[in-house]
């Protein structure tokens, strides 16, 4: 990768072990931690820092922003440690991991921001406990790697692995909003719900003025700025706020969505690319499965084929608004509408988390039971994917006070499309607006009943009052009821063309190229799996070949099962 961090909880004779300082543009070497960074922006305003001094050392990598005046994260962390103790995390805001080591209190560790928008890895396997960002380094120290089942079985049949597995035993990760110590993981409390009486609280009002500090303070980063455009709401509020100069979306030139793009790019002064959804936009090569992880699909990483092609040095994008803002997991009230289940806009009273859950990530219950037919897994899909939802939705929920709020946060905890940010972070500076601390306390703050659409553009609104001129093509109506009102009319209706899906098709593409033929040749069993399913096989196979000599041990799921002998 182009930016990591990678650490050991011991000395500069523990880190050598594993790697290089020569590797990193710096190595911070404390009492109890030893820690490199590589990454070409270090020390930019609002972007990764380093500190060390009398205090200790500390290392802030990604995007953070501090209180007051100091340009440096790190000292400031470090400084704010030593009198606040770990209240000070409460402060830094961004898209983060902090490494500490204080000399004065003995205190070392490494911490997620709130939401772990930034994925820390750590093995205990080579004796000292080390960690990193990027798992295929992590994993390379573990001697004899083993496949962890239950890790791989939910990826396969989710697109994500679920709470702090990974698809090796051997290599963990931190869970969201903790931090990794020399010995254990302590979890911490800064993402807890807390939701305010709606008659008492102005949901739209907070959100405005949160949006518009939290889009100041990132208007600073530096050289020339980009944005991942859609049609859609969520990336239009940065167009409305930041001096962006260019803007890119994955489309053919004739789709509604790139219409759409085009025509906000054009409202706000900034230059619009769309790069045609050819080979590129679908192939699981080597430029997007290392951000995958091993955890989550690559597929979400729609713009990794053309990043030779985005002459930008500051990248924005919208991604997980609808998360935090607009109710994406939240369970809502249905209604029939010939033969289609609509949302009322109102929530569900008494929703089932598993079921709720099963529809919002990746599952397919005919898919995965074509999968499981076809590979050597002995697990019942249905069975499976249920107790896995539900065991994680129990361990999200004392941080929160409802379902409806444990629901989301179990959605955040595990969100599939976080590869989107680790790619583009790794080439880019990059902003990631919705884990702005202002704006995950309103998220926190505001009783799910009120996080909405409606909520969200009447604060954009608010932000910027031309923000709409341009609707997307498929909700040309304020309401979700009336969008798939139409929506279904059109679809029915001879000579009337129908809403455009915002993402080129999979089967398509994946038949157009040849994928069968050149990345599933001498696995023919597996060619009539839908185009997504394959995909998680090959992004796992490539991810595991990648860093653990391709024992064949860890793919049993590529082996047709064994016949059934009468």
């Amino acid at each position: 990768m182009n930016r990591e961090l990678f650490g050991v909880f011991g000395g500069i004779d523990a880190f050598e072990r594993f790697r290089s300082g020569d590797e990193f543009d710096e190595v911070l070497a404390g009492s109890t931690v030893t820690v490199g960074i590589r990454d070409a922006d270090l020390g930019a305003p609002g972007w990764s820092a380093t500190y060390t001094g009398d205090e200790g050392c500390c290392l802030v990598w990604g995007e953070a922003y501090v209180p007051g005046d100091e340009p440096n994260a790190a000292r400031w962390f470090l400084e704010q440690y030593e009198t606040n103790g770990l209240d000070a995390l409460r402060e830094l805001n961004g898209s983060y991991l902090v490494v500490l080591d204080a000399e004065r209190s003995g205190d070392a560790f490494v911490a997620t921001d709130p939401v772990r928008s930034r994925e820390c890895f750590y093995t205990d396997e080579p004796g000292d406990r080390v960690f990193g960002t990027d798992a295929a380094a992590v994993g390379r120290t573990i001697a004899d790697p083993t496949l962890n089942r239950d890790g791989v079985l939910e990826f396969l049949h989710l697109g994500v692995t679920l709470g702090e597995k990974t698809s090796v035993a051997e290599l963990e990760r931190l869970p969201v909003d903790s931090r990794l110590l020399p010995a254990s993981v302590d979890s911490l409390e800064r993402f807890v719900y807390d939701p305010q009486p709606p008659r008492s609280y102005d949901a739209v009002g907070e959100l405005a003025d949160r949006l518009e500090r939290a889009l100041q303070r990132r208007s600073t980063l530096p050289g020339r700025a980009g944005v991942l455009l859609s049609a859609g709401y969520d990336s239009r509020v940065i167009l409305s706020k930041i001096d962006v100069d260019c803007s890119y979306t994955v489309g053919s030139l004739d789709a509604q969505e790139v219409h759409g793009a085009r025509a906000l790019a054009a409202q706000y002064g900034a230059s619009h690319t769309a790069f045609p959804p050819d080979e590129r936009y679908l192939c699981p090569d080597e430029s997007k499965i290392r951000y995958s992880q091993g955890i989550k699909e690559s597929l979400h990483i729609h713009h990794a084929g053309y990043t030779d092609e985005i002459g930008v040095d500051t990248m924005y994008h919208g991604l997980l608004c609808d998360t935090f803002f607009r109710g994406h997991f939240t369970a809502s009230e249905t209604v029939d509408v010939l033969g289609k289940e609509v949302p009322t806009g109102r929530l569900e009273s008494d929703p089932n988390p598993v079921e709720s859950l099963l529809g919002k990530f990746g599952y397919s219950r005919d898919a995965s039971r074509e999968l499981a037919e076809r590979t050597s897994f002995d697990a019942g899909p249905e069975t499976f994917v249920r107790e896995a939802i539900r065991d994680e939705f129990v361990a999200r929920r004392d941080r929160a006070d409802t379902v409806q709020n444990a629901l989301t946060c179990c959605g955040i905890a595990n969100q599939p499309s976080i590869p989107f940010h680790n790619h583009l972070s790794d080439h880019f500076m990059t902003s990631f607006l919705a884990t702005d601390r202002e704006l995950i306390d309103w998220h926190l703050r505001t009783p799910p009943e009120l996080r909405t659409t409606e909520t969200f553009l009447q604060a954009c609104e608010r932000v910027d009052d031309d923000i709409l001129r341009h609707r997307p093509p498929d909700r040309p109506h304020d309401t979700a009821l009336f969008n798939e009102i139409e929506g279904f009319v059109r679809r029915k209706t001879p000579f009337v063309s129908s809403f455009e899906p915002p993402w080129p098709d999979r089967e398509t593409l994946f038949d157009r190229h040849g994928f069968d033929r050149r990345l599933l040749a001498g696995l023919e069993h597996l060619h009539n799996l839908p185009a997504r399913h394959k995909l998680r096989l090959i992004d796992l196979r490539e991810w595991l070949e990648s860093w653990s000599e391709s024992r064949p041990e860890l793919f049993p799921w590529l082996e047709p099962p064994e016949p059934v002998v009468a």
